[in-house]
């Protein structure tokens, strides 16, 4: 049984590729940097309250993050409202 979920958890990290968690403050230096920006946004947050998700490509890595509060996003940004981000381990 554990060698199945092993594997099942190998299976999703090849196919999520290579994700970098990031606080928030980086998230939005790295967006900052980016010219015309797609982002998916979703909302989070399970047991103890709710938080904001955060997805964009930069340079061929995908960036996440989770915040408290919405953070400000470019004006030129290009926006996917998404009904969940879900992240490998």
């Amino acid at each position: 049984m554990a060698a199945g979920a092993a594997a099942a958890v190998a299976n999703a990290i090849r196919a999520a590729g290579v994700t970098v968690r990031l606080k928030p403050e980086e998230f939005a230096r790295i967006l900052a940097r980016a010219t015309d920006p797609l982002v998916v946004t979703a909302p989070g947050g399970r047991f103890f309250g709710k938080n904001y998700q955060y997805l964009m490509s930069y340079k061929g890595l995908a960036f996440y993050c989770e915040a408290d509060e919405p953070l400000q996003l470019p004006a030129g940004a290009e926006l996917v409202h998404a009904g969940s981000i879900w992240m490998p381990g």
